[in-house]
């Protein structure tokens, strides 16, 4: 069996998308953005991973199994250059995208649904499903709560109880909570050590600092797919995004915005979307996280 996974971003649905080696036999090729290939190498013996840039490099074999979760135009015009049997996901059409009725779960709420973006937002919004539960059921699987698979965080001397991840990226700022800052300074009158996450040339690194917490505060945000990951129980803010996709493992503790429906899969930035969420609501998240 040969499968190639085309998933290049972002980081965390890259992560997230990990569950999925622990079911796919013989071996496995994956193209990804070129910053993620430190996260993919090595996870199994049977794994095989290169930047997008190499792409066609992993034009070599027949593939039993092409997964393609990318919703752009370019990833789908690579599967003509690859031969193989069957596909699971988007592909070009003559007018631009289209995807595969057993990819339907997923790509009906997507940027290229074929209902359009105003009704995937909605259907985004009404569903209740993990994104991992999508993705499994679509390839004819159950998804169990497989863990993320990671690699080895890299060894670093930034340690304490609470991590915060304040930013979340240009692309979604009203997931930017506007009460970061007090609430460092509340837990920290409660005697305990809080860093906020410096950037890090490489994601390992970033990965070693989420590991040296007992808890991360962030948005739904790498961070937080790392915390996942790494066993690190965390407290996560959902002001424009819902927490419906995201499994929790048992460590993840949800904060929803009041506010999550007006604006819902809202790019732009308002002031009430970052600030509809209370610093004493999330303080005693954390404090609980902790306990």
């Amino acid at each position: 069996m040969h499968t190639l996974i085309l998933k290049l971003g972002a980081t965390g649905d890259v992560v997230r998308t990990t569950p999925l080696l622990k079911h796919l036999a013989g071996e496995v090729s994956w193209v990804t953005a070129a910053k993620n290939v430190p996260l993919l190498t090595g996870l199994t013996p049977t794994l095989r991973c290169v930047a997008w840039e190499e792409r066609t490099r992993f034009c070599d074999r027949d593939y039993d199994l092409v997964i393609n979760l990318e919703d752009s135009l370019d990833v789908a015009q690579f599967l003509s250059a690859l031969k193989f049997k069957q596909l699971f996901g988007a592909y070009a059409v003559k007018d631009g995208l289209s995807y595969t009725e057993d990819a339907r779960g997923w790509f009906d709420l997507s940027l290229i649904s074929r209902f359009g973006k105003a009704k995937a937002d909605q259907l985004k919004l009404a569903n209740r499903r993990t994104y991992q539960d999508i993705i499994f059921a679509g390839l004819g699987l159950r998804f169990r709560g497989e863990p993320y698979l990671l690699p080895p965080p890299a060894v670093g001397d930034l340690t304490g109880d609470v991590a915060i991840a304040p930013k979340s990226g240009h692309v979604w700022p009203m997931k930017n909570w506007a009460y970061y800052g007090e609430l460092k300074a509340e837990l920290e009158a409660h005697g305990l050590t809080v860093n906020v996450l410096p950037e890090r040339p490489s994601l390992v690194q970033h990965l070693g600092d989420v590991k040296n917490h007992r808890c991360l505060v962030s948005g739904d945000s790498l961070p937080m797919h790392m915390a996942l990951g790494a066993g690190t129980r965390c407290v996560t803010l959902f002001t424009c995004t819902g927490p419906w996709e995201i499994h929790p493992y048992g460590i993840q503790r949800q904060i929803t915005s009041p506010l999550l429906a007006e604006f819902f899969f809202q790019r732009g930035l308002d002031e009430r979307a970052i600030q509809a969420i209370t610093v004493p609501e999330v303080l005693a998240a954390v404090l609980a996280q902790l306990r």
